[in-house]
């Protein structure tokens, strides 16, 4: 039987994460003196880049823990932790830095890449993202068709992305940098909780508990 409960969480953890509504102001600052159709191109690209990255980690997940010698417990646990501290950030009212580094400000400056980095990878396809998609697709929940609901979060956090997107100009000047950090915030209260759950689960595992 389907585990509602599961894929509940997968959706809000992955939409919290990718946090469509907190890359709108970093979107018109990259883009502003471009057309509509450039605009248009750019937000299409960076959802894209973020599907195709989100999806290869959700399919090959598997491998690359065995590739590296992960443990599924041991990733729990770190990915749990990168999450707490991404929330830490988000509850401050910063993006994370995770996500977008000093030298990745500078590139920016060349318009053509930004669809890919930074606004694709890794502001919406960024570490955090990525973690919680592979914890995900590797939870065991005894039936393999609740991955489809990690598969479901991933688009419907993209598609309101590139809705958000196509209206950020409107949606910034009237929710305004204060409305998009109070969201921002709301969204790490979620991502806390999540960490904490990931460490906790993992802790578990290894203690054979769970």
């Amino acid at each position: 039987m389907v585990d509602l409960a599961f894929g509940a969480a997968a959706m809000a953890s992955i939409f919290a994460i990718v946090d469509p509504l907190g890359v709108v102001p970093f979107f018109s600052v990259l883009t502003e003196g471009m057309t509509p159709s450039e605009k248009q191109q750019i937000v299409s690209k960076a959802c894209l880049t973020a599907t195709i990255t989100l999806g290869v980690f959700a399919v090959f997940g598997q491998w690359i823990f065995a590739g590296f010698g992960f443990t599924i417990p041991a990733f729990k646990i770190a990915g749990g932790i990168l999450l707490f501290g991404v929330s830490l950030e988000m509850l401050h009212g910063e993006r994370s830095r995770s996500r977008l580094t000093a030298q990745e400000r500078e590139e920016t400056l060349e318009r053509d890449e930004v669809a890919v980095v930074p606004l694709g990878i890794p502001l919406l396809a960024g570490p955090g993202a990525i973690t919680t998609v592979l914890v995900y697709m590797t939870t065991d929940t005894g039936d393999p068709a609740d991955k489809m609901f990690v598969f479901v979060g991933i688009l419907a956090a993209v598609l309101i992305t590139f809705a958000l997107l196509n209206s950020a100009d409107r949606i910034f000047r009237r929710v305004g940098r204060t409305g998009t950090i109070a969201f921002g915030r709301i969204m790490g209260i979620v991502l806390a909780a999540v960490g904490v759950q990931f460490v906790i689960d993992g802790i578990l595992q290894v203690a054979g508990l769970r």
